[in-house]
């Protein structure tokens, strides 16, 4: 007995309780967690284990019978002190290797995680409750306030169609555009208040893509051109006519970014992009790329971007209005889409932002369609990959990637762009870009985003950064033994 309590005694002082019982049930050693856990001093040595555990060991002529597992295993069991008290544990009984008539119990005393635990419960229920009783109340209010913004509309409206002064009509024309302005705050409160409860669905549904970006535009070219801003839109080709997903809330980020660019934007141009980057199945990629030459955003600040109820500092509020939550649903909104969205910008050169989302594929067949609009860019410089080429070649074999006729022009076009960048003519180089994109659309997708890469930087102007994307762009070009051109 000596012996064993000395080859046991740096366990003496171990957190958790260690007993040792033979086969008879005795308890032969017992560490001072247990003894002051289980209320005894010395006198604990030599009683049964079924005093400490009466609810899973029985004492037995023989013994002690037990429904517990010797092992590894980790099991809950009660243990009772002294007074008869009692308190839960999760416990490992073992047999010692050394004396198979010798078994060791540690156990740990869980009454404390379990009261945090039934704490965390309480606490999470209580959170829900007020989480459903703020959603409630939003919901509640939003529609109360709605009621008579929609009525002050309604009369405007009604007014405006009598026919007024051109005065009185210019006034009545601000409280419309007020009332609108209202009830965008109040469909974004909801929206915000639906996703943070968790109570946001998409409605997937299938529709025509294309005419989805008609509505997109018709709802932008005026108030964009009315500021002389030029417009261009473009679609890949390779995006199927019909697409399966949620249209309203894609309608919804494009809304935002696009009123946003337009809003912070006053010379310049604003540019829409989307493009396939990824096909998996019957499920595929759609990158989306709204660009303007606006006020731009110091790095610090981006990270606020995309906060909710946050702008990048009290001034825009002021001046240009919102609440800080679009961006903030925009990012939400995509990533249910099982996307994300990022931006890129640089303080008074213009913002770029980009996001992702996943669709259905409708196998109906696929329709090339672009756009052009004001002062922007024309689309015109696509036309080559729709007819036929230069010296006769195939239009199909010049949008294949990886053609000779694809390397021929991929090279010629790129080595005009940079020529276009060295000349600081950068419609000229963001036309030869198109012309490069559409023919990378079939590229490996680490050469479609460099591509991209690229055009976002051409269309901010930065020759730096123009310089390390093509440089990118080229390396993976040469990689493939496709492209050998430099700077």
């Amino acid at each position: 007995m000596e012996q064993r309590e000395e080859s046991i005694f740096p366990i003496e002082e171990a957190l958790e309780m260690i007993l040792v019982f033979d086969h008879a049930g005795k308890i032969s050693y017992a560490n001072a967690a247990a003894r002051q856990k289980l209320g005894y001093d010395n006198d604990l040595c030599k009683r049964h284990i079924s005093d400490v555990f009466p609810n899973a060991f029985r004492a037995v002529e023989k013994g002690f019978e037990t429904d517990c597992t010797f092992g590894n295993e980790l099991q809950n069991l009660v243990a009772y002190r002294k007074n008869l008290t009692c308190f839960p544990v999760e416990a490992r009984l073992v047999q010692d290797a050394a004396d198979f008539g010798m078994y060791i119990c540690m156990a740990n005393d869980i009454l404390e995680k379990e009261f945090l635990s039934r704490e965390i419960d309480r606490i999470k229920q209580e959170a829900k409750q007020a989480m459903k009783v703020k959603s409630e109340f939003v919901a509640n209010v939003t529609h109360e306030l709605r009621t008579p913004v929609n009525g002050v509309l309604g009369n405007i409206r009604e007014l405006l169609e009598r026919g007024t002064d051109e005065e009185t009509e210019k006034s009545l024309r601000l409280v419309e555009r007020c009332c609108n302005d209202m009830n965008k705050i109040i469909n974004n409160i909801l929206d915000f208040s639906k996703l943070e409860a968790g109570k946001f669905t998409l409605e997937p549904r299938r529709f025509h893509f294309r005419n989805m970006l008609d509505y997109v535009r018709a709802n932008h070219i005026n108030r964009i051109t009315e500021k002389g801003l030029g417009f261009f839109m473009t679609v890949s080709p390779q995006i199927p006519e019909y697409v399966i997903g949620d249209e309203l809330r894609i309608v919804q980020i494009l809304n935002n970014l696009l009123s946003n660019a337009q809003k912070f934007t006053s010379w310049g141009k604003i540019t829409l992009e989307a493009v396939r980057t990824a096909q998996v199945n019957d499920r595929m990629e759609l990158f989306f790329i709204v660009s303007d030459t606006g006020i731009g955003i110091d790095k610090g600040d981006r990270d606020k971007l995309f906060q909710s109820f946050s702008q990048v500092d009290a001034s825009i509020s002021r001046k240009y209005g919102g609440t800080g939550l679009g961006l903030n649903i925009c990012k939400q909104l995509a990533e249910l889409m099982g996307g994300q969205i990022e931006v890129e910008s640089e303080k008074n050169k213009g913002s770029t932002f980009s996001f992702s989302i996943w669709v259905g594929a409708c196998e109906d067949g696929e329709t090339a369609w672009q756009q052009d609009d004001g002062k922007g860019v024309s689309s015109a410089m696509g036309a080559m990959l729709h007819t036929t080429g230069e010296n006769g070649e195939n239009p199909e074999n010049i949008r294949k990637y990886g053609t000779p006729e694809n390397r021929e022009n991929l090279k010629k076009n790129l080595s005009k762009l940079i020529l276009s960048v060295e000349m600081e003519n950068w419609e000229k180089a963001e036309m030869f870009m198109e012309t490069v994109r559409q023919l990378t659309e079939e590229a490996p997708r680490e050469v479609k985003r460099a591509a991209l890469k690229l055009k976002m930087a051409i269309q901010k102007e930065n020759y730096e950064k123009v310089t390390a994307e093509f440089e990118e762009l080229n390396n993976f070009l040469q990689s493939e033994g496709e492209v050998s051109h430099g700077l």
